[in-house]
């Protein structure tokens, strides 16, 4: 009898399909899901460091730089000073960012309902609820 796979490979083979249709979805419009992430951190929070987008992204300083200049050159954000701290330059989304959340949010709400849809609607605040206590036990915040 075969051995039932680790909850971390199911865990890591669902992110993985997930980034798949997620990069699908938003090719069209120009966007990967890490910067489809990227925007909606700057959303939810605007006036983040490189650094701090960094995190809230699950990217290394080094990609989200590259990121942050991409973003900017196409319009979606916008980078100023800390006018607590000159030396560092925060990031906030321009409206042409948000229209293009606006736009793809939709998008990727059908694919999370997509996978929601197979599980039973009674299990979906504990699908999440367990997903947030596995992160929290692993997260290094």
């Amino acid at each position: 009898m075969a051995e039932e796979p680790l909850t971390l490979y199911l865990v890591k083979r669902l992110e993985l399909a997930i980034r798949a249709r997620m990069d699908d979805a938003l090719r069209p419009h120009g966007l990967s899901t890490l910067q489809f992430t990227a925007l909606t951190a700057l959303r939810a929070r605007g006036g983040l460091s490189s650094a701090q987008l960094a995190r809230r992204s699950f990217v290394t300083p080094q990609t989200m730089n590259e990121m942050v200049r991409w973003l900017e050159r196409h319009g979606h954000i916008a980078r100023h000073r800390d006018p607590d701290n000159r030396r560092v330059l925060l990031l906030s989304l321009t409206d042409a960012g948000r229209t293009l959340l606006e736009r793809c949010d939709p998008l990727v709400e059908r694919i999370e309902a997509e996978m929601l849809d197979a599980v039973p609607t009674v299990q979906h605040a504990l699908f999440r609820q367990s997903l947030e206590l596995g992160y929290g036990a692993l997260a290094e915040e």
